[in-house]
């Protein structure tokens, strides 16, 4: 297989997501190079947040990214494709692979909502983070692809690309606590009270490295597995997806996010938390910090991991308050695929986890 839809699905375009496609193709006849209609239009299955379509013509196919539709009530700062573009365009030429950004449509009058179009990628989106079906040297190696290229997004000279405006200074952590607070509050469908105690713990248990203003980088904000898309048949990734959470940050909060997957049990959200890694062929937490750190020029573990409840806490926070958001557009009918109701009811298994860190952290 190696297409984008082989792995993750297409469907057709529900109601509540549709748009004028007639509209759009007049608007790629205008903006995108060598585009010819006739132009089909269907919705990937995945993704929680912004609709993501595939475009199909006669002589190629692209991805549209949109911010939800217009009946959508949109959380402040939340859906800013906008960005999306602005990060992936910049980082075209780097180590960090993305698709080819073709064009950007902030004038919500074409289909009812801000967009942009991109190139349709050909490779494999692995949902599973067990890598089931795999032979263990192949698990270490998309492990440790995945590990490259975190690396190589965090070492980005973020400034010479032009993007030295992309994040506000100074303070990430007790911005970002306050964003998700905030956000956490604006979504609540039932109290959580392991949130509540959160978002007083983490402002006052910010440790020394956490403040250190020296480590900025772009950071993805949601960088797992399943937003990567691998080569159809080499463990080497072809595309980062879904920036829409990137910005100027901590690189450890990034780093750290993605080390979630450790921590989470197999049967919830499809961690490898509980699993014989050794036999899997997958690298022990410990081991992939490490060659992080040979990567980044950061000390080695021992260094990281004298913090690191800290961040598993404040990480697990931050999944909690993104899934509560995700429940409350599923209460108000507005959540973009069908593993959204699933996805919501975990806020408050992850917000317990959150706290169970939170109470170890010296």
């Amino acid at each position: 297989m190696s297409q984008y839809d082989d792995f993750i699905g297409t469907r057709p375009v529900a109601p509540r997501h549709a748009f004028d496609v007639q509209a759009l193709a007049a608007w790629m006849d205008r903006h995108v190079d060598g585009f010819a209609g006739p132009l089909q239009v269907e919705m990937f299955k995945g993704g929680q947040s912004n609709p993501t379509y595939k475009l199909v013509t006669p002589a190629r196919s692209y991805v549209l990214r949109s911010k939800p539709g217009p009946v959508a009530k949109l959380l402040p700062s939340a859906h800013a494709i906008e960005r999306e573009y602005a990060v992936m365009r910049a980082l075209a030429d780097t180590d960090v692979p993305v698709p080819r950004m073709l064009a950007l449509c902030e004038d919500e009058s074409v289909i009812g909502r801000a967009f942009f179009v991109m190139e349709f990628m050909a490779g494999r989106v692995l949902w599973d983070q067990a890598l089931p079906g795999m032979p263990p040297e192949q698990r270490a190696a998309h492990y440790d692809e995945m590990n490259r290229v975190i690396a190589a997004l965090h070492r980005v000279d973020f400034a010479a690309l032009g993007l030295g405006d992309y994040g506000r200074p100074g303070n990430y952590f007790e911005r970002q606590i306050g964003r998700w607070s905030r956000q956490y509050q604006a979504s609540a469908t039932q109290p959580i009270a392991e949130m509540d105690r959160l978002i007083e713990w983490l402002p006052t248990h910010l440790p020394a490295s956490a403040r250190d203003e020296s480590r900025v980088s772009i950071v993805h904000g949601d960088y797992r597995l399943d937003n990567l898309m691998f080569h159809p048949s080499e463990p080497r990734v072809v595309a980062v997806l879904d920036w829409e959470l990137s910005t100027l940050g901590h690189p450890l909060a990034d780093f750290a996010y993605h080390c979630m997957a450790w921590h989470i049990p197999h049967r919830l959200s499809r961690g490898i938390g509980g699993l014989d890694l050794a036999a899997l062929g997958i690298p022990s937490e410990r081991d992939y910090i490490a060659r992080y750190c040979e990567r980044t020029g950061l000390p080695g573990p021992d260094a990281l991991l004298d913090d690191w409840n800290f961040y598993l806490a404040y990480n697990l926070f931050r999944i909690a308050a993104i899934l509560q958001g995700i429940a409350k557009r599923v209460e108000a009918g507005t959540a973009a695929s069908a593993q959204a109701r699933a996805a919501g009811a975990q806020a408050r298994p992850m917000a317990e986890m959150a706290w169970a860190f939170a109470q170890r952290h010296g």
